[in-house]
């Protein structure tokens, strides 16, 4: 099948600038019980799968289990609340390239600190922040596809002309692929030097039951 270059690198960059974060504004400023959160993150995120009919955004059983492996804070009185919300739109966006665990360790100290807190740096001054570079990261990032869309299309020069079309368009998707392995690596590299600047769970226990000693001996 015959692919315009033109045409697909024009829908690349289209889709590019479709892709939109929840808005703040968007999100209610009342709790939520589950049915409401799931068919909150349906109607904001649907558009962005890859098979709308068939991919599954964030179920019950998706948002307990994140409750259970300490990503997501227990809801109050089973109501959940914009801090949850926002705390279930990084996991969403983490978990199609991270781990659980890494997952972990990467938002845990932000919503140990920053989740209800009240007054100053909050949660959601923070998902403003970083959700606020989405345009800038967005045109940079076109510009990179352009990039490298343009040197795969000399890369097989030599080849047949039946053959030269799917070699350049692999050329392309490999390029792609290894942009985010290499990022993907990264952030795990980031994770683990962090982690080993920090005592294991043993050792926090340990520390912990020292600690406990030393104040009954007082």
């Amino acid at each position: 099948m015959t692919i315009d270059r033109e045409d697909l690198l024009n829908s690349i960059i289209d889709s590019l600038d479709r892709i939109r974060h929840i808005s703040l504004d968007d999100i209610p400023n009342i709790d939520l019980y589950m049915d409401q959160v799931t068919t909150f993150m349906e109607s904001r995120l649907r558009s962005a799968t890859r098979n709308p009919e068939e991919d599954k955004i964030l179920t019950k059983t998706m948002i307990n289990n994140y409750a259970k492996n300490n990503l997501l804070p227990p809801p109050v009185k089973k109501k959940y609340s914009k801090e949850h919300l926002l705390t279930l739109i990084f996991i969403y966006y983490f978990k199609g390239i991270l781990s659980i665990s890494d997952i972990q360790h990467l938002l845990n100290p932000v919503t140990e600190k920053y989740f209800s807190k009240k007054g100053g740096l909050d949660l959601t001054a923070i998902y403003e922040e970083v959700f606020g570079l989405e345009k800038e990261a967005a045109g940079m990032l076109a510009k990179d596809i352009i990039r490298k869309f343009n040197t795969s299309s000399h890369t097989f020069t030599d080849a047949a002309p039946e053959e030269r079309e799917n070699l350049q368009l692999f050329s392309f998707l490999c390029m792609l692929s290894f942009d985010v392995y290499i990022k993907r690596m990264l952030i795990e590299k980031i994770i683990d030097a962090r982690l080993s600047g920090q005592p294991d769970e043993k050792s926090r226990k340990n520390q912990k039951e020292s600690k406990r000693n030393k104040e009954k001996e007082r």
